[in-house]
């Protein structure tokens, strides 16, 4: 035994671990012994190859306490701590040695009663290099995993690895190892071809010609026996044949038993499918014929109704998911979304393989369309509302905000642009970390969920706008990975550039997709027709269209520079999604140069235009040096000819303004900016004046009531907290007012839309002069601290209408000035607008919504907030069954309705004056 022990012990012949990235000696690792891990540099991921610096081990174990893989426990030091325990030992070119001593138990310092299963390694330069890690890992990006063994019998085949591929005739030798054993025997298709009285056995011999085929190794001790099994297939050259008419990349669905999964790999040897139908193996059967780039195969045999995981196993490297998938199914982040987000979600295979695997199915549900041809509104009248799913509700999801699209119509908005959708990496996050760009993300729900949503939104007269993001995507993208040299893209990746062309380095986001590549071009055609066609989208919100370009710009550059190129790339876009979409918004988060803004906007393009700033500055009461100034706000200021500008206040990526204003206001004497309800009423201003001036504009989500958390609060890009409570404070209330009543006057009163205006809003008092045939509007506003006297410049005498106050003046002087108190605003028009109320007692900033009852948020949680003009006299509450289980007289707007078991509920609402409706109410937990 001692001689078995001491020969397993001195092994020298490794036992390779996911793709060679490291090896062990001894090749059965077990707890209570040290040993070494060799380490392949130029494997896996290959982002230490040829490094020259140190490398260390970023390591832990995976024990019987773990919840999964990425669950490590007793890490050795935390990420970028450099010690000598974990420091690696430089044995020859991009090799490396790690002694694990004395032994594994001890030097992760793991419990007793604790079972080790794994260890797990991160590999990476001693220090950043240009501002990165080098890393090395497994290929595909994963952490690597050595398994280990309990001091019991055990065989063992180390080398082929199992499901491993070889060609007719090719070498292969068969390396098993058995731990506590005396005696090995090895079989090749049940035909005993080796055994040995040793603790390891060595065989080699040729490859079969075809076929399918089992390798066992059987290890003795005594009257004991222990087996390891693996098989291996032998692949043929790729046959060359041309693909069936009219394939699309991804699933093509044949009929309810047939499929043809078609991907483009220009360069690729061999591919094989391997997934659900096939044991995960690749069998000859499921070995992809090539037809030039593409390579394609038809797959029967499968039922309908039943969704199949699978993969493409690539050049016996890459097991990967396809690009072009509708669903993908994620080992490490699945697990956490809510069967409430999305039910019946598939297991992920992970006995089979790891990482992301995509999902195809013969019967897939259609959705029935409600609304057939959606009219997507005029742009001079449009006012978007710029949506974070997982921010927006409690339950973060989209089926919660289709329920709540009621909020929307009471506050008017015809546009709803929702952050990136697409999978992204993670289940928590603004969506700008794109993985799979067909793939709606799982986080928020079904793909009919998001179907739901758009054609409600349809329906109640609201377009929808995706965030779509093209400048880059990151690793978990199988376009990335099927083409990757160490952590670049490699030289010959079809669709993205090896380096970023911005030195910037904050200009650099993921990996650089290369716009003037026709493989890219084509990707990006396929992804904007699939969303527009699929989803009825109509139009997209483009990210960082400065990116789309391969002109080189420095260390210090934004690239804003007028580029050409850029603009002819930019224009095949936007054609692209026109062709299939005539009327689709294409919108561009571009801030370049205006001379190149002036080109996109005069050919139908919109533009964001960041405001955040000025209007900041306005609010806070800063108006030295045109801090205030809004006149970027306005398209003819700019010198475009289309008003194609979609100016804001706030988007995702700014600071709060009413967070600035309540931090940083200024204060005068007893004038305090960081009161709340000053600093509201200054919102109020500035939001009168940004939706006076025509052209498109947009609101982040929250903004109408002055949503006072901070942008970094607990990270920028960290969930923040919803402030549905906000609509109970009257003052916040009143912005909410004012929000919604500016957006129904700017889709309502044609002079919103003139071309015919000024703006006087560089000071402290702004004025804005609105002209038309029937009608005039004058706009003043103090964004001072102190009263001030000024002529808002009528252009004729006579009655004039004070439309937020509800009166009128008889104006005798064109140059007849009026006192503004300081964050006051008035607007007088020349004719009444249809929404003017004489009745003083409504006051400034009422909503002339319908008068009904609005309910949100619904589906809920605890508390939900009843929204109505008329004084409420009851509610009562009854379950499915029809039992009466809550009955509330005189109720409060706000119901607490925790003590609630989750379900679906009526609600009955009573008014004093004798109205009465019935809602549907969905408690979640």
């Amino acid at each position: 035994m001692k001689r078995i022990l001491t020969l397993l012990f001195i092994l020298v012949q490794a036992v390779l671990v996911r793709a060679q990235v490291v090896s062990t000696q001894p090749a059965l690792p077990v707890e209570n012994k040290p040993v070494t891990i060799v380490f392949r540099a130029d494997q896996g991921t290959g982002g230490l190859a040829g490094y020259t610096g140190d490398v260390y081990a970023h390591t832990g174990v995976i024990t019987s306490k773990s919840t999964s893989e990425a669950d490590w426990k007793y890490v050795v030091t935390e990420w970028g701590e450099n010690i000598a325990k974990t420091k690696l030992t430089q044995t020859g070119a991009n090799l490396y040695q790690l002694v694990i001593e004395p032994d594994i138990r001890s030097y992760y310092g793991v419990p007793e009663d604790e079972e080790i299963l794994k260890l797990a390694f991160v590999f990476r330069s001693a220090t950043q290099v240009g501002g990165s890690w080098k890393e090395g890992k497994a290929a595909g990006g994963s952490d690597i995993f050595v398994d280990v063994y309990k001091e019991s019998l055990k065989a063992y085949i180390s080398s082929p690895l199992d499901k491993a591929l070889f060609l007719p005739g090719q070498g292969i030798t068969i390396q098993g190892n058995g731990l506590n054993a005396e005696r090995l025997r090895l079989y090749l298709d049940d035909v005993l071809i080796k055994e040995t009285n040793d603790a390891t056995v060595t065989h080699s011999f040729s490859a079969p010609a075809s076929g399918s085929h089992q390798l066992r190794l059987e290890a003795y001790m005594g009257e004991d026996a222990d087996t390891h099994v693996i098989n291996f297939y032998i692949r043929q050259e790729t046959e060359i044949a041309t693909r069936p008419a009219g394939l699309k990349p991804g699933v093509n669905v044949v009929d309810d038993n047939t499929v043809t999964l078609l991907l483009q790999a220009p360069g690729k040897g061999y591919i094989f499918v391997i997934g659900d139908f096939n044991e995960w193996a690749p069998m000859p059967d499921y070995q992809m014929k090539r037809d030039g780039d593409y390579f394609w195969l038809t797959i029967d045999g499968l039922e309908p109704d039943v969704e199949y995981a699978y993969q493409y196993y690539i050049d016996g490297a890459l097991k990967l998911a396809d690009p072009f998938t509708t669903k993908v199914l994620d080992e490490q982040n699945d697990k956490y979304i809510p069967e409430t987000v999305y039910p019946d979600l598939k297991a992920f295979p992970s006995e089979y393989t790891s990482g992301l695997a995509s999902v195809l199915t013969t019967t897939p549900h259609i959705y029935e369309w409600k609304v057939q041809n959606f009219q997507v509104p005029e742009k001079e009248k449009l006012v978007i509302y710029e949506v974070l799913i997982r921010d927006f509700t409690d339950n973060g999801d989209i089926k919660t905000i289709t329920d709540t699209l009621d909020y929307f119509v009471r506050l008017g908005v015809n546009a709803i642009e929702l952050m990136p959708i697409n999978e992204f990496e993670g289940n928590d996050s603004w969506g700008y970390n794109p993985s799979f760009y067909f793939a709606p993300d799982k986080a928020y729900g079904t793909m009919n969920d998001y179907k739901e949503f758009i054609d409600a939104c349809h329906e109640r007269g609201i377009a929808v706008i995706i965030d779509m993001v093209l400048n880059h995507s990151y690793g978990e993208s199988p376009l990335v990975q099927m083409y990757l040299d160490g952590s670049k893209p490699a030289a010959n990746n079809p669709w993205y550039n090896v380096s970023h062309n911005m030195q910037n380095p904050d200009a650099q986001w993921g990996y650089d997709f290369n716009h003037e590549s026709p493989y890219t071009q084509e990707l990006v055609d396929l992804i904007l027709e699939y969303w527009i066609t699929e989803f009825k989208v109509d139009g997209f919100r483009f990210d960082f269209t400065k990116g789309f370009t391969n002109t080189p710009y420095g260390p210090s550059s934004w690239a804003s520079e007028y580029d050409a190129s850029r603009i002819a790339i930019l224009k095949r876009i936007a054609d692209k999604v026109w062709s299939v979409k005539e009327d689709a918004l294409v919108i561009f988060e571009h801030l370049a140069e205006n001379t190149e803004e002036k080109v996109l906007a005069d050919y139908g393009i919109l533009l964001w235009g960041n405001m955040n700033y000025n209007f900041s500055e306005a609010v806070m009461g800063y108006h030295d040096e045109g801090k205030s100034d809004f006149n970027w706000s306005s398209y003819k200021n700019r010198n475009w000819n289309e008003p194609n500008l979609v100016a804001y206040m706030e988007s995702h990526d700014e600071e709060r303004i009413t967070f600035r204003s309540r931090t940083y206001g200024i204060q005068v004497g007893s004038y305090n900016v960081r009161n709340l309800k000053t600093s509201l009423e200054r919102h109020q201003a500035a939001t009168v004046f940004l939706l006076s001036i025509p052209g498109p504009k947009m609101i982040w989500q929250f903004g109408e009531l002055g949503y006072d958390i901070s942008i970094d609060q607990g990270g920028r890009l960290s969930k923040k907290p919803t402030r549905w409570n906000y609509l109970e404070v009257n003052d916040r209330k009143a912005l909410w007012d004012i929000y919604a009543e500016m957006i129904d006057l700017k889709k309502k009163e044609p002079i919103f839309a003139t071309n015919d205006f000024t703006l006087d809003v560089a000071g402290q008092v702004k004025r804005i002069l609105l002209n038309s045939e029937n009608n005039s509007v004058r706009l003043v506003g103090n964004f001072g601290t102190s009263i001030q006297t000024v002529s808002p410049g009528f252009n004729s005498t006579g009655k004039w209408f004070n439309h937020f106050a509800g009166d009128s003046i008889i104006v005798s002087s064109l140059n007849q000035e009026v006192q503004v108190k300081p964050g006051e605003f008035i607007m007088f028009t020349k004719q009444k607008f249809a929404s003017f109320d004489p009745a003083s007692s409504v006051g400034r900033g009422a909503s002339y919504a319908d008068k009904r009852t609005s309910i949100f948020p619904n589906p809920f949680v605890g508390d939900i907030n009843l929204r109505t003009e008329e004084p409420l006299k009851s509610v009562e509450i009854y379950d499915v069954n029809g039992r009466l289980v809550e009955s509330i007289a005189d109720p409060d707007a706000v119901l607490n309705l925790s003590r609630l078991h989750p379900g679906v509920y009526m609600l009955y609402i009573s008014t004093k004056r004798g109205s009465s409706e019935v809602h549907k109410l969905v408690k979640t937990r």
